[in-house]
């Protein structure tokens, strides 16, 4: 269940922030659930294999090449769906640190409180 909540939590994002920028575009919500969905995918199973690749370059710039990952899968998230365009490099990495300030701040409000009741 939870994870569905955080599905439309990001699609929401998607939608919110795409209305925002310019260079982002998205026909409709549908679309935004679209996108959650695949860049969730991406993540998960494209996401570890980049990284792994690209560990040196990652090392070397103290891991600010995850920036530029995220980025790329958000271009790839733009070939697959249609309803979704990203106008360039920079509108997508900008794209992608709003989205992911605006997960955090999500899914923050979902986290339950650690107590001795509920470890017991």
């Amino acid at each position: 269940m939870n994870t569905i909540i955080k599905l439309f939590l990001t699609a929401f994002a998607v939608f919110i922030i795409s209305n925002l920028l310019p260079s982002i575009s998205i026909s409709n919500f549908n679309a935004a659930i679209l996108v959650a969905l695949v860049l969730g995918l991406l993540k998960i199973f494209i996401r570890p294999i980049i990284i792994f690749l690209t560990f040196p370059i990652t090392l070397v710039t103290l891991g600010l090449f995850l920036f530029v990952i995220n980025t790329i899968l958000i271009l790839l998230t733009d070939f697959f769906i249609d309803g979704f365009q990203v106008n360039g490099f920079w509108s997508a990495l900008i794209f992608s640190l709003l989205l992911s300030g605006a997960q955090s701040i999500l899914y923050s409000f979902l986290k339950e409180e650690n107590t001795l009741q509920n470890k017991y």
